[in-house]
């Protein structure tokens, strides 16, 4: 699916829970929105400059990315998966995590109808087997929006279990395949309370102790960057699972702004060696991601 930049309005805000804002965006450029209906969908976001209204939108590119014109003020721009859409109503749903300091938390925060972002098609990323009988989603609360429309859109015949990490009890969510018979018999719920920032993450421990049944299946992660790395390095490497049979997805960044910091100060000959790490045909994508994210280890990223 080509690339393309909408111009997006707000229409509604409600706060779910103290740490999320779910921000309902409309308005005329999202008449016929090409959602790939993927439960973990997501997009690029560009927020308005500080002290203005309105975000500079860049041009796609040919080939993926988009570029700034000269006189162009580039907007922030931050990663979010759309929790809804509505096409009837030309709507998309996304819920942000919120907490002091963050440009995107605080656009949300003081999010009002009529206010406007950039917004990108979607791209999705979990792609659960056909034949699979059992799925696992585990995702702290960067990943409760995605890991939420997941579970709703799941067929009948695939046994759900789904482990979210959230702060505290308030910050729990109804999370359900739609059926109150179906979430009786082939779902379950877990939540634990802590990481997000605020403690270490059990996740990585959790998953690590998982006894993943017999039948095929596939498991779903998405969370902060370093956990990722933990386990998608027990799942490939020291479980051995097949490739497809999982995906791991870093969200968020925990020190983001220091590592941030330490990108920025590679030389440029290291920066486009990672860049186009990705772009080798030749190899196996999950070769080529073992390969990058033992560089950035290197490099202290």
């Amino acid at each position: 699916m080509t690339l393309t930049i909408h111009r997006a309005l707000v229409t509604a805000t409600r706060r779910l829970t103290p740490g999320m804002v779910r921000i309902t965006l409309g308005g005329p450029d999202l008449a016929g929105y090409p959602t790939t209906g993927v439960g973990d969908e997501y997009v690029r976001v560009f927020f308005p400059a500080e002290g203005t209204h309105e975000p500079e939108l860049p041009t796609p590119a040919e080939r993926g990315g988009w570029s700034w014109g000269e006189e162009q003020r580039p907007a922030p721009m931050r990663t979010y998966t759309i929790r809804s859409v509505d096409a009837e109503a030309g709507t998309v749903d996304i819920d942000f995590v919120v907490h002091d300091g963050g440009i995107a938390a605080a656009w949300a925060l003081a999010a009002r109808p009529g206010d406007a972002v950039g917004m990108t098609s979607p791209t999705g990323l979990y792609k659960r087997p056909a034949d699979a009988r059992w799925q696992i989603l585990v995702a702290d609360a960067a990943g409760l929006p995605a890991a939420a429309r997941l579970t709703a859109q799941t067929p009948p015949g695939v046994r759900t279990r789904v482990v979210l990490e959230v702060v505290d009890p308030r910050h729990r969510q109804p999370i359900t395949l739609g059926d109150p018979e179906r979430d009786a018999e082939e779902l379950t719920v877990e939540w634990l309370y802590a990481g997000n920032g605020h403690t270490p993450s059990r996740l990585d421990t959790v998953i690590r102790d998982l006894e993943l049944p017999d039948e095929p299946g596939y498991l779903w992660f998405a969370g902060e960057t370093g956990v990722m790395r933990a386990v998608r390095k027990n799942l490939r490497h020291q479980r051995g699972l097949p490739n497809g049979s999982y995906s791991t997805v870093g969200y968020w960044t925990l020190r983001a702004e220091e590592l941030r910091r330490r990108w920025d100060a590679l030389n440029e000959e290291t920066r486009v060696h990672l860049y186009r790490m990705w772009e080798d045909e030749t190899r196996d994508i999950e070769e080529i991601t073992d390969d990058y994210h033992a560089q950035l280890e290197r490099l202290g990223l």
